[in-house]
């Protein structure tokens, strides 16, 4: 019954749509609330790494290369296992956030610590000669500027985000991956794996593939429109030479 071309496994597919549906709906929100915590984690640290503390760089650097060089799998398993066996368990939906938000958010802290250094050395000396202070030389003058460079690859991280949502499997998840088991492992529901699991791929790719795209549109229109700034420039130039 699990082969791809067994009518009865996807009619069975289709008449438990609805497992599908919650999977994804589950995933989603996960995914969301988990962008939300990694996009804090990374605005903190990759501030923190463009400071000129070293003790604030140096908690931001230990922080990146730990999360960055250890697999997302073992942290999920390290808080949810840990918290459970000393009897503080966040629950399986919680912890998958957090688990998400300090991984991807050591990955955003080095998109967003990129875009702050490509942006040229004089503007903040001149937010400096008006009297900003770090925090409001950042907000209002550095990070504005920098948007164009962290948007594509911090997309690309929102993407990952999604697709690791089914890590979650490891320790029982709601996630789609997660119930997508349960389906073709249940008593009553199992048997239709090819189906099963082509429908949780193409939710995924569905999900994934317009955001993965926009990024690469995003980049590869900002490359164009760095490239026609400097055609003008450059035009500019020579004629005042000239």
């Amino acid at each position: 019954m699990s082969g791809i071309f067994s009518e009865n496994a996807w009619l069975k597919v289709w008449t438990y749509r609805g497992t599908f549906g919650l999977g994804l709906l589950n995933t989603v929100e996960t995914a969301l609330a988990g962008v939300v915590l990694s996009l804090v984690i990374g605005i903190v640290l990759g501030l923190m790494a463009t400071s000129k503390k070293r003790i604030l760089k140096g908690i931001s650097r230990v922080y990146v290369e730990l999360i960055q060089n250890t697999p997302l799998l073992l942290q999920i398993c390290f808080l949810y296992y840990a918290l459970a066996f000393s009897g503080h368990s966040l629950g399986i939906l919680v912890t998958g956030i957090i688990s998400l938000g300090i991984y991807h958010g050591a990955y955003m802290a080095e998109v967003i610590r990129a875009g702050i250094e490509a942006i040229p050395k004089g503007q903040f000396e001149a937010a400096e000669s008006q009297g900003f202070g770090y925090i409001g030389k950042m907000f209002f003058i550095i990070l504005p500027q920098s948007i164009k460079i962290i948007l594509p690859p911090m997309v690309n991280q929102v993407v990952n985000l999604i697709k690791n949502t089914s890590c979650l499997y490891i320790i029982g998840g709601a996630d789609l991956i997660s119930l997508t088991y349960s389906f073709v492992t249940g008593a009553t529901t199992g048997g239709a794996y090819a189906p099963a699991y082509l429908v949780s791929g193409a939710l995924f790719f569905i999900i994934c593939y317009p955001l993965s795209k926009l990024a690469s549109v995003w980049e590869e229109n900002l490359k164009k429109r760095d490239q026609r700034v400097h055609m003008v420039i450059s035009r500019r130039r020579g004629k005042k030479v000239a």
